[in-house]
């Protein structure tokens, strides 16, 4: 079991997550810029942050054998407050950057005008650097927020098939499927999705465009939800090349659209047999 963690913030993570992510099989991953759990008061806050994305966090990463991508964007929930507009003025030269492999998280939190106008200007931004695009459904109003952020790429002329809608659930799943754009799913302990439900989507909707991720974050979150989800579908009947196709090169595809996916083998890593829970993983050994 090979895993790319899809979407994971690894900022707000430990050195020892880590490690039990290399040992369950995780050899690469992506980071979206999110919000910070309070507000940012300036610009300088985000140029720090991105730099962080793309300097600390990915030499971090490397320490323990992943390979760590990014993408980046003004976060939905930041949207709102005007002290964090003139950010959008500073993504282009951080959307030219080696690991940046999307523009996101772009979307909706409450579904503004503000977030509508920081939306669209991203998606322009997206094309211009010929990026795909990490979208973010609501939390709230879901059906609703996926149902306007379809229309909103559609008006924004990006193919379908270089965005990722994520957070998705039983009830949005359908009509992202039908649009032809990604189905992204975070797996998570109390919230949004766990791994038996996956199952039954995956089971019901098939393998394609399926892109399984464990968002972990500061708050109570796993980041072995995507073993954990592999180990699900191989107890529900799913093959080792299924569980391949969705928790690795599913990712790999969709990202792999920027041109930036680094994936070949940190110096120094090596991959053996090992276990994780039951079932056949790559387990890392240091040299």
């Amino acid at each position: 079991m090979r895993i790319f963690d899809p979407h994971i913030h690894m900022s707000s993570r430990t050195t020892d997550d880590y490690e039990a992510m290399y040992a369950a099989g995780v050899r690469a991953l992506v980071e979206p810029a999110f919000w910070l759990g309070q507000p940012r008061t300036s610009v300088g806050s985000y140029t720090d942050y991105f730099d962080a994305l793309i300097g600390w966090e990915r030499f971090r990463a490397a320490q323990f054998g992943i390979r760590h991508h990014c993408t980046i964007a003004l976060n939905p929930k930041e949207a709102n407050d005007p002290r964090c507009r003139e950010v959008l003025d500073v993504l282009p030269r951080y959307l030219a950057k080696d690991g940046v492999v999307a523009v996101g998280e772009v979307g909706y939190d409450s579904m503004t005008k503000e977030e509508d106008e920081v939306f669209a200007r991203q998606l322009a931004m997206a094309l211009d650097h010929d990026l795909p695009v990490m979208v973010h459904t609501p939390h709230r109003d879901k059906l609703e927020g996926t149902k306007r952020t379809l229309d909103v790429v559609r008006e924004a002329g990006i193919a379908p098939e270089r965005v990722i809608v994520d957070h998705l659930n039983e009830v949005t799943v359908k009509l992202v499927k039908d649009s032809g754009a990604w189905m992204g799913f975070s797996i998570y302990p109390d919230t949004k999705m766990d791994e038996h439900r996956m199952v039954e989507i995956l089971r019901q909707y098939g393998l394609e465009k399926m892109i399984v991720n464990s968002a972990a974050d500061w708050g109570r979150s796993d980041p072995l939800k995507t073993a954990k989800t592999g180990k699900a579908m191989l107890d529900g009947g799913f093959t080792d090349a299924d569980v391949d196709k969705v928790l690795w090169q599913n990712p790999v595809d969709f990202y792999d659209q920027s041109g930036r996916l680094t994936l070949d083998p940190l110096p120094g890593f090596t991959g053996e047999a090992e276990t994780f829970e039951g079932n056949s993983v790559l387990r890392g050994a240091r040299k």
